[in-house]
């Protein structure tokens, strides 16, 4: 199984994006801002906690959070960032640089968007990606825009 996430552009600070698995759209993704310099050091450019990952193609694995319980939706080996989830929640506020999934994006124009019905797509999208994870590697390719 191959993930895709196609981001837009940032508003503010909240970039949203549609991810699609095996070319079929799945949900509507919210990240923290694009901050990326591409060539130039993550450490140059990353904001802690406020950042959007680098665009790129990583795996995708299973790991116990403390937070997020076991089987943790994560994206692995992403350079200068650790603990990349993906997860439920509704604003930039809720990613500290993760992922977060949902059925609905609503458009706001003082904050940029939020995200409805997260774990409604949360649930959804783990039924497709855990056994396919288990199964064998599953990627996730983001392309910014």
């Amino acid at each position: 199984m191959e993930a895709v996430l196609i981001r837009r552009s940032t508003w503010l600070d909240t970039t949203p994006g549609r991810l699609y698995l095996d070319g079929r759209f799945e949900a509507f993704t919210l990240e923290d801002r694009i901050r990326e310099l591409p060539g130039v050091p993550v450490e140059t450019w990353k904001s802690l906690g406020k950042t959007a990952i680098p665009a790129g193609r990583y795996r995708l694995v299973l790991e116990d959070s403390g937070k997020f319980g076991p089987e943790t939706l994560t994206v692995a080996d992403v350079p200068g960032f650790t603990y990349i989830r993906i997860h439920a929640g509704n604003s930039d506020e809720d990613t500290e640089g993760c992922l977060i999934v949902g059925q609905v994006f609503a458009e706001e124009a003082d904050d940029g968007g939020n995200i409805l019905r997260s774990r409604d797509a949360l649930t959804a999208l783990r039924a497709k990606l855990v056994p396919a994870i288990k199964a064998g590697p599953v990627y996730l390719t983001i392309l910014n825009p």
